[in-house]
């Protein structure tokens, strides 16, 4: 559905974006996640064909983003960070207004907006001033323009940005709602959105990809072995040196628990070795009563901080 290739954006000597390639399958939820300035906005202001490129191709639905423009706006919706609203219009007569404006025939205009209201839950909302809205309200509007022309793709730019708990959980499950009949790019920097709702990640930083692949794929190529959390009842004697000897153990860490008593234990094995039996015997060998085990893996945050810092480190 959109193809991207050795795409580029300059101002002068910067490089917003530097020679990134993806692509989006149809139906699916695609995040980009950086830190401020990375180069998301850039790109997906690309696609939309608010921006021109420096260099390299984009294709949304078959159209090429520089030469058939028109096209392929036809078949995106755009909520950028700040939602185009016109506070003094009703919801329904402004997303009418902006069906008009987005080609939609007189015929099917008024079940357009129904329909862009209820994938929205604004339905019974319908004959509110935008400007007596929430910040959660308006940013669904924002989405229901996005979407009232039953465009082929969706671009969301920080659709959470300033809201709080219980409106980013609405907008997160709206979002995932849209998936399958549209096909969907999601920037953020908040990394539990990208984990609670897309399919695929694109980590981006200082305008190069990072990385792109599911959360769990990215788990397994970076954490660089297999990681076991064990606590035990009582003091850590013995306990590391009898965990080092076991076949396949790379590292151990041990912590005393402040609450409680006992002792926590992170093992790390060799990739591919599920070592679980073997560090269990090992603890009640050595004498030891064992409370919990359980398989850990990288959170998000522990993945998008050691690629960005790779990343630096390379530059």
């Amino acid at each position: 559905m959109i193809e991207v290739e050795h795409l580029t954006k300059s101002y002068g000597q910067a490089r917003a974006v530097n020679d990134i390639s993806f692509k989006v399958e149809k139906g699916e939820i695609l995040g980009f996640l950086g830190p401020n300035g990375a180069g998301k906005t850039t790109t997906m202001r690309i696609l939309t064909g608010y921006l021109p490129a420096t260099g390299g191709t984009a294709r949304v639905a078959g159209y090429d983003v520089f030469e058939d423009s028109m096209e392929v706006r036809k078949r995106i919706g755009y909520l950028p960070e700040t939602p185009p609203l016109y506070p003094d219009m009703s919801i329904s007569d402004y997303l009418a207004f902006v069906a008009r404006i987005k080609g939609v025939e007189a015929g099917d205009l008024p079940k357009r907006v129904a329909e862009a209201m209820k994938m929205t839950n604004l339905t019974d909302r319908k004959d509110w001033l935008i400007k007596k809205l929430s910040r959660g309200y308006k940013q669904r509007v924002g989405i229901a323009q996005a979407v009232v022309h039953n465009p082929d793709v969706v671009i969301l730019d920080e659709p959470t940005v300033g809201l709080d708990p219980t409106q980013r959980n609405e907008v997160r499950n709206l979002i995932k709602g849209l998936a399958g009949e549209h096909t969907i790019i999601l920037s953020t920097h908040i990394l539990s959105e990208v984990e609670t709702t897309c399919d695929r990640v694109i980590i981006i930083n200082k305008g190069k990809i990072a990385a792109i692949d599911t959360t769990e794929n990215l788990t397994s190529q970076l954490k660089g072995g297999e990681r076991v959390k064990i606590v035990v009842r009582g003091e850590a004697d013995g306990l590391g040196a009898a965990l080092e000897i076991v076949e396949g153990v790379k590292k151990v860490d041990v912590e005393s628990l402040e609450h409680g008593g006992g002792v926590s234990v992170v093992v790390e094995s060799e990739l591919g070795l599920d070592l679980r039996g073997k560090i269990a015997s090992a603890v009640v060998g050595a004498g030891h009563e064992l409370l919990e085990l359980r398989a850990i893996s990288l959170s998000l945050e522990e993945i998008f901080m050691q690629l960005t810092t790779d990343e630096e480190k390379a530059a």
